[in-house]
């Protein structure tokens, strides 16, 4: 299977390969094996907006992010609370299959939950970060309504947070 996408910035191709790759994990069993390829560039070309949030919204706060000149640990710690697959979230949809990950790394210091936003591992990371984040490049007040609701759903522990570190996902990973 090839699943073209768009980088660095998401396109529809990015939420059909995210919808594809999070269709075949959830297709797994107890008894599966699960090969994941994780690699730079992935945090943008799979992409599956947490919803409400929009293809579009979740595109301009990147492009702002970037633009701003933020990191790749700040960038994905945004990334990772607006989305439906990072954080461990893959992870997640692949369980209770025996995941084993291929990582190749475009991040210095190899961090594991930056890589491609970390979509088969835990996160450190918080709502909280996201909203300091955007704050931090004063992009918080300019941000889609529907990013702002995420986040602040995500602090007052209406919606989930990404996957923390002893979480029992990844015991298979």
């Amino acid at each position: 299977i090839c699943l073209p996408a768009a980088h660095p910035l998401p396109d529809e191709r990015s939420v059909r390969a995210a919808k594809r790759v999070v269709s075949l994990a959830q297709a797994a069993g107890p008894k599966d094996l699960v090969f994941v390829l994780i690699s730079g560039g992935a945090s943008a070309q799979v992409c599956l907006p947490r919803r409400p949030v929009t293809l579009a919204a979740k595109r301009r706060v990147t492009d702002a992010l970037l633009r701003a000149g933020a990191d790749i640990a700040e960038l994905n710690t945004v990334r990772k609370h607006l989305s439906e697959i990072k954080g461990g979230r893959l992870a997640e949809a692949a369980c209770p299959a025996t995941v084993v990950n291929l990582v190749v790394s475009d991040v210095v210091g190899n961090d594991l939950e930056s890589i491609a936003s970390g979509p088969t591992y835990w996160d450190s990371t918080t709502y909280a970060d996201a909203r300091r984040i955007l704050k931090k490049y004063s992009l918080w007040t300019k941000a889609p309504a529907t990013v702002i609701r995420v986040i602040e759903a995500g602090l007052a522990g209406r919606i989930s947070e990404t996957l923390k570190k002893g979480d029992p996902i990844f015991r298979k990973v």
